[in-house]
């Protein structure tokens, strides 16, 4: 039996309170499907500014009406500390995923970004405290490394934020890390490297690349790549997110106030990318065959490449990726047909 197992037997066993913050987004409707499936009661929060409410109605139709039963929602906003205060009463573990994402989004609104994603995680930092909450788990991420160089990127070798929304993570690991050594707050923080699967929303100016590809590729319409399609990313299926997520509550002390890194130690160009899902869709929409990609100018502050060494994650969490890009673009591909909108 592996780590994840074993955690998954225990959480069947008992039966705790979490708190999944971002509840109604990706990552958090997972989140709240995967504890809901392992009979935990789950509170969720979220203010919609970028979930949606459907992605919590398709957690209830897959999970089922009793284990739906054991959720109760919350629609609050991480910046108001009373909303944060309120949620946190009585829970064991916090999932603290709820952020405004995106590189370009920060740049076009650092002050936003600042707000929720420093000033708000604060919040919860404190409300989670005051509750005394076993454990605080958070959503950090890959922008982190910034410009350092070397790949793998390794957790404690970092370089300087290219931007506003790396500024946030890199503040976010900070701060737990302060209330770690002043007030023995357990936390644990998670670098996430371009996570995808169902759920992930295509739509808007912000949308993350394989959804919004999808969606370009069944409808014949125009793809770009930012820059000549050489930069590479280690991208990461969601399931490997859970599983972290799961792992970081559930592991003892010495695994406690760290950093670790969420990916598969992989990477893989856009011109891949592009090709893998072509081959993937051509068999349902023939006309994807031929599909070519247009390369515009590269996106600022993005970073060249991107590759995580997950040694630490495997030793201290037991962490093992039960997904490659391959095996989750395929388990992806199905509810991206079936669900993005034509």
């Amino acid at each position: 039996m592996n780590k994840i197992q074993d955690v998954q037997q225990q959480l069947r066993q008992h039966s705790y309170h979490w708190l999944v913050t971002g509840a109604a987004g990706f990552i958090g409707s997972n989140l709240v499907e995967a504890l809901l499936k392992l009979d935990q009661r789950v509170t969720g929060l979220d203010n919609f500014a970028t979930g949606h409410q459907h992605n919590l109605d398709q957690v209830r139709e897959l999970v089922g009406e009793a284990a739906w039963s054991n959720f109760t929602f919350q629609q609050a906003d991480i910046r108001s500390p009373e909303d944060c205060a309120r949620a946190c009463t009585g829970v064991d573990f916090v999932l603290h995923q709820a952020a405004l994402g995106s590189v370009p989004r920060s740049i076009a609104n650092p002050q936003l970004t600042n707000e929720t994603n420093i000033s708000g995680f604060l919040n919860m930092l404190v409300a989670a405290r005051d509750a005394k909450v076993k454990r605080f788990v958070y959503a950090a991420s890959s922008s982190t490394y910034g410009d350092h160089p070397d790949l793998p990127k390794v957790e404690d070798r970092i370089g300087k934020p290219l931007s506003p929304y790396a500024v946030t993570k890199y503040v976010n690991e900070l701060y737990a890390d302060v209330f770690g050594r002043t007030y023995g707050f357990e936390s644990i923080g998670l670098r996430y490297f371009n996570v995808f699967g169902p759920r992930q929303d295509p739509n808007g100016a912000y949308a993350a690349v394989i959804p919004k590809w999808v969606m370009a590729l069944i409808r014949n319409e125009e793809l770009r790549i930012n820059g000549d399609g050489e930069t590479s990313r280690d991208f990461c299926y969601v399931d490997n997110v859970v599983q972290a997520n799961l792992l970081a509550a559930m592991s003892g002390s010495e695994a406690a106030n760290q950093v670790y890194n969420v990916a598969l130690n992989d990477r893989t160009s856009l011109n891949q990318l592009h090709t893998m899902m072509t081959g993937l869709l051509a068999a349902r929409f023939p006309h994807v065959a031929a599909h070519k990609p247009t390369y515009v100018d590269f996106r600022k502050g993005d970073v060249r490449h991107s590759q995580a060494d997950i040694s630490k994650a495997a030793t201290l969490l037991g962490y093992a990726p039960t997904h490659r890009i391959g095996d989750g673009l395929k388990q992806a591909m199905d509810w991206y047909v079936d669900n993005l909108p034509r």
